[in-house]
């Protein structure tokens, strides 16, 4: 089961200058397809003055959702290569928005291929990368008595807590390993001789 994913943490940006056309090359960590067009936009308007706003990008755990887009350059030689630059990588949840300033000079379809997948190159490398974690949300539910055994179980599976609640019973809302979560479920109940109680939020 996949539980990790390759993004970037923070952004970057390269500028590339071929036969006086301007390639500025912005890469940026995204979220949803929302947050990329979001983005998209802001460079666009930015930019205004521009000739193309082309990009790319991946989404998803498993990379599943991407798109690319050559916003008026000749079909496939802008998104595509920028694409290209990110799966390089091994990048999902990542967007590359390379905007270009024409300088006069037809770079032609292979020389525009190479001078946008070069530029998104640049800003991917100069952005820091880094290694995600899929965590599952638990609801976890014991007495105050079970306070000691509950804390071990999260310890060793390295839970992060994102919600309490303490009344007669303590309940946590808690960030499980993906793949952990089974063996997270067996060691709590197991910890409290199934006093305890735990359910997977959202199911």
């Amino acid at each position: 089961m996949t539980d990790t994913y390759h993004t970037l943490d923070g952004s970057g940006r390269a500028e590339h200058t071929v036969d006086g056309s301007r390639f500025l090359a912005e890469a940026a960590a995204v979220a949803s397809r929302a947050a990329a067009e979001e983005t998209i936009a802001t460079v666009r308007a930015r930019e205004h003055k521009a000739t193309h706003h082309c990009s790319a990008y991946r989404l998803g755990v498993t990379g599943d959702t991407f798109r690319y887009d050559d916003d008026g350059e000749p079909s496939g030689t802008a998104g595509r290569p920028i694409l290209r630059q990110i799966d390089a990588c091994d990048l999902t949840n990542t967007l590359v928005v390379v905007t270009r300033y024409f300088g006069g000079t037809e770079l032609g379809t292979g020389g525009l291929a190479r001078a946008y997948g070069d530029a998104a190159a640049a800003a991917l490398e100069r952005a820091d990368k880094v290694e995600r974690v899929v965590r599952t949300p638990l609801r976890i539910r014991y007495d105050y008595d079970d306070t000691a055994p509950a804390e071990r179980v999260l310890r060793q599976f390295d839970a992060d807590v994102r919600a309490s609640e303490y009344t007669d019973v303590t309940t946590l809302t808690v960030g499980v390993r993906q793949s952990e979560v089974d063996a997270f479920v067996d060691a709590f109940t197991n910890a409290l001789s199934d006093r305890g109680d735990v359910l997977r939020v959202g199911r």
